[in-house]
């Protein structure tokens, strides 16, 4: 059976490239995507969905969406990383495994960024190696998918 995994992407990451490029880098959001379906390929998974919302809601509708359908799935919540109960709650009930991602570092920034309630509902997290932490995510999800 394929492995199917969902990428879903939080507040302002529509605006990788151009917003602070000296904490985010320079890709953006749709080279990410295409990063990721190529390394997909490579390790024989399908990017069920890749998705960016600047709404809470949105993204909880998701990830409810991705309990259906995919096997794994991979979070950026960005600022919704420290504020969002409702994003976590909805989390736990995804039955996969689940990899938190963050371009940046979060515990090298401002304190108020240092604690994530997505990590509460996180199998792992992948942070501060920039957009490759997208591709390690992914193979991290693969890995873990296999072994069951």
């Amino acid at each position: 059976m394929t492995q199917s995994i969902a990428v879903l992407n939080g507040p302002s990451l529509n605006l990788l490239g151009v917003r602070e490029p000296h904490i985010y880098g320079t890709t953006t959001l749709p080279e990410i995507e295409t990063l990721c379906r190529e390394r997909a390929k490579q390790l024989g998974v399908d990017v069920l969905f890749f998705r960016q919302s600047n709404h809470e809601g949105q993204i909880i509708d998701w990830i409810q969406e991705a309990r259906g359908t995919a096997s794994g799935l991979i979070i950026n919540p960005a600022g919704f990383t420290s504020t969002s109960i409702a994003i976590l709650d909805a989390l736990k009930t995804f039955e996969g495994p689940i990899m938190e991602v963050h371009l940046s570092n979060i515990h090298r920034r401002e304190p108020f960024r240092h604690h994530s309630y997505v990590s509460l509902a996180a199998t792992g997290v992948i942070m501060g190696v920039g957009a490759q932490g997208y591709g390690l995510a992914l193979q991290a999800l693969h890995g873990l998918l296999s072994a069951r």
